[in-house]
């Protein structure tokens, strides 16, 4: 290790070195996530696993599912692997009880995807997932 450099012990650091190593280890992990929303829900599934809200298991067989519907389909929805990953994570998180069919939740989600995609944004978020941690 080179001097005035410090490993960071913290749990933050340790979960963003969880983090780097599955990146680094995906398939094109030279460049994974295509949007930043594919980076947060990639974020927010290990998160949510670590916190113990359900499996991994239980989360790849839905990722599974997720995509075998797609297959199954009528073919009218492009191919995103992050778009299946974030239908698993949905109902992973809803058939553990992390989520509730809440209609506020329901008016919030119409909200946000009523937005414009670029509206008020100059440039990509990254936040809150930093994939360096001596950045």
């Amino acid at each position: 290790m080179s001097a005035g450099v410090r490993t960071d012990a913290t749990e933050l650091g340790d979960a963003r070195r969880r983090i780097e190593k599955l990146v680094c280890d995906m398939p094109g992990a030279d460049k994974p996530f295509t949007e930043p929303w594919e980076l947060r829900a990639f974020a927010m599934a290990v998160a949510a696993y670590h916190e113990g809200h359900y499996e991994w298991s239980e989360f790849q067989l839905s990722l599974v599912e997720a995509i075998k519907a797609w297959e199954n389909g009528d073919g009218g929805e492009p191919w995103s692997y992050y778009q299946h990953w974030l239908d698993a994570l949905e109902h992973t998180l809803a058939a553990s009880g992390a989520l509730s069919d809440s209609v506020a939740l329901d008016d919030r989600t119409r909200q946000v995807l009523a937005t414009p995609r670029n509206a008020n944004h100059h440039e990509a978020r990254r936040e809150p997932v930093a994939i360096d941690p001596a950045r």
